[in-house]
């Protein structure tokens, strides 16, 4: 199974490591899906992680650790097909990611 996940969940799984958000970051770290990303969708969470009000909340060694493992571990899709549906146009890329991520069908 691919799967797009929003940077809020990724930085959500660090910030309570009892909620769902872990338990989708820890199904992902077990090999029960594959994560797709992009380059758009690791600058959002490198720029996210480094919010003030975020990072005062997240040690740095698991916030490097999180992009590090995204980076090695999930299926860079790159181009991402260009998708403008999304009411807020800085989230296109996740729809270009889930657009990109479609089984192909013969």
């Amino acid at each position: 199974m691919r799967v797009v996940l929003d940077v809020n969940i990724l930085v959500s799984a660090l910030i309570s490591p009892a909620g769902y958000p872990d338990a989708i970051y820890r199904a992902w770290s077990d090999g029960r899906f594959m994560l797709l990303s992009c380059a758009e969708h690791l600058e959002e969470l490198r720029s996210t992680l480094q919010k003030p009000r975020i990072a005062e909340r997240i040690q740095p060694h698991k916030a490097g650790r999180l992009v590090n493992q995204i980076r090695k571990l999930s299926v860079i899709v790159h181009p991402l097909p260009r998708v403008q549906h999304s009411p807020d146009p800085k989230d296109d890329y996740l729809l270009g990611l889930c657009e990109a991520g479609r089984p192909i069908t013969l």
